[in-house]
């Protein structure tokens, strides 16, 4: 039996089925392009997201910290404000002081706010400085919350820089009282010399919860919020 050798026979398209394929195999690539594309925007608007995202943190960090170190050196003042003990000449000098450098300092602590210590009734500043706050009355500010537009919320006001002026508000919102508050050279000691099994008084310091806040004054939302144990 004599085998037919094998052939291959081509088979030819017609001109409908060439345009059929060649449609599809340019669906296809437009497809393609369009997810390609879709990809390439996506990465690009992250890219300027994330670009323009930093920019704006970098500038609220930086405002912030200039708002933080204008209420540090607020409150460094306010510290020297607490060394006077509250003394009415001590404390107008200081002021007149501040004021000469263009402070604009403003001392608000309501006269109506008292405090007692062994005794003795005090009134203004000096009950929150010499009284420990579990004797204020009801018009001593003890709230953390300070509001630059009530000045009875705080104790003092000061205003810092040049350009760009930034004020500070700090008050006392907790004391606790101590002995070394007066005269510490009698702690020691007390008035004779030192003998041989003299007990010297142990120092007890006063401690103070001080809130402060600083606003550049020029933007509201440009501030720092420090929240301070001090101890004299």
């Amino acid at each position: 039996m004599k085998k037919e050798p094998f052939t291959i026979k081509s088979v030819s398209l017609g001109t409908d089925a060439r345009r059929g394929l060649l449609s599809t195999e340019r669906g296809v690539v437009l497809v393609v392009v369009i997810i390609l594309s879709a990809v390439v925007l996506l990465i690009m608007t992250t890219l300027i997201y994330m670009v323009t995202t930093g920019t704006q943190v970098s500038g609220l960090q930086k405002r912030y910290k200039t708002a933080l170190e204008a209420g540090a050196g607020g409150s460094d003042v306010f510290y020297q404000l607490i060394a006077l003990r509250g003394q009415e000449a001590d404390t107008n000098a200081f002021k007149a002081n501040l004021d000469s450098f263009n402070l604009n300092t403003d001392l608000t602590t309501p006269g109506a706010c008292t405090g007692v210590l062994s005794g003795a009734t005090y009134t203004g500043l000096q009950a929150k400085l010499l009284t420990p706050s579990t004797s204020w009355g009801v018009n001593c500010d003890s709230s953390i919350s300070i509001d630059p537009n009530t000045p009875a919320s705080y104790d003092m006001k000061i205003e810092l820089g040049t350009t760009t002026k930034y004020s500070v508000y700090a008050k006392i919102v907790a004391t606790t009282e101590g002995n070394t508050g007066g005269d510490i050279g009698l702690l020691n000691k007390g008035v004779v010399s030192a003998n041989t099994g003299e007990v010297a008084v142990m120092p007890i310091s006063y401690d103070y919860a001080i809130e402060a806040v600083a606003v550049n004054s020029s933007r509201a939302d440009e501030r720092a919020k420090l929240s301070i144990l001090y101890e004299y």
